[in-house]
């Protein structure tokens, strides 16, 4: 099969896809790449290989990729400036010999009027990976149903609201561990190339019907509250998040930026998110898992919350 390389591997989602990898029997096939090898010692001691890799400094990453033949792309964390960073990976990639990238993309991205500002970083980023020549696959995600429901769900049980701009808008969130299920099977399985997959939930639905099952599910009354795009940077503004986005910077444990949030909002009340697929279940041979079984699998952390 030859080396894998991931970016960003100390992260949710690299650790999630490292963990996949290595229970297909594929820890010393593996290239660790982070700004802070230390965090990854747990994974070389299983076998991998971890190498320090920092997108701003793109020398570093020709090193990291040394003898990699494909390449997980996961995206920066610094919406509106991942564009940069992204193309000094796939100009390492090819100065490394890397033959194959799959890049974490996002759904919605080709109506230029997607207001998402996500939205031009994916789109370049595959572009620019298009560009490249190099054999690529897309992983277009959906919206994290951890970051609703683990992340943003205790603060809505807490206040007895769920606060959006994304008014009725329908979208399809997916679990991040599905994401990740789905990267190692295309990083592990044949005829992947040049192919781009849509990795969402297995339904659409608006904020309102999710919040109605986390009460119908933690039997908590709870409230969707729709307001507009400045009502809701209002809010965030009140809570400290910064517009833009601040590296390792966290507010009550999440690393919001409140363009991001919003313009992402927008996007969902557009109806530019409302894509459901069943790629996942193409790729894992078995259905996306839901919103529902996510709370539900949940549930007394979210009621704790509300306490």
């Amino acid at each position: 099969m030859g080396k894998i390389v991931i970016t960003g591997a100390s992260g949710q989602y690299g650790r999630l896809a490292t963990q996949g990898l290595i229970e297909r029997g594929l820890a010393r096939d593996l290239i660790l790449m982070t700004r802070t090898p230390a965090k990854l010692a747990d994974m070389a001691a299983l076998g991998c290989e971890v190498r320090y890799g920092d997108y701003d400094h793109p020398a570093s990453m020709v090193s990291a990729m040394a003898g990699a033949d494909k390449l997980l792309l996961i995206s920066g964390t610094r919406v509106g400036a991942r564009v940069a960073q992204h193309q000094a990976a796939v100009d390492a990639a090819e100065a490394a010999g890397v033959g194959h990238v799959v890049y974490t993309s996002f759904i919605g991205i080709d109506d230029p009027a997607n207001p998402a500002e996500v939205r031009h970083d994916h789109i370049e980023t595959e572009r620019l990976i298009r560009a490249s020549g190099l054999a690529f696959t897309f992983l277009r995600d959906a919206h994290y149903a951890d970051a609703m429901i683990l992340m943003a769900g205790p603060g809505v049980m807490a206040s007895g609201q769920w606060i959006s701009n994304a008014a009725l808008g329908k979208e399809a969130m997916v679990w991040r561990d599905d994401c990740a299920a789905c990267a190692v099977a295309v990083l592990t399985g044949a005829g992947h190339e040049n192919l781009t997959y849509d990795i969402t939930g297995p339904e659409l639905q608006d904020f309102a019907e999710v919040t109605a099952l986390m009460a119908e599910l933690t039997g908590v009354p709870l409230e969707y509250v729709a307001v507009d795009d400045e009502a809701q940077y209002a809010i965030f503004d009140a809570m400290g998040i910064p517009r833009r986005p601040v590296d390792d910077q966290y507010v009550g444990a999440i690393p919001w930026n409140s363009d991001d949030m919003v313009s992402f909002g927008a996007a969902i009340r557009g109806g530019f998110l409302a894509i459901c697929s069943d790629d996942v279940e193409r790729l894992l041979g078995r259905p996306a898992r839901s919103v529902r079984q996510m709370i539900a699998e949940n549930v007394e952390m979210l009621r704790g919350a509300a306490l």
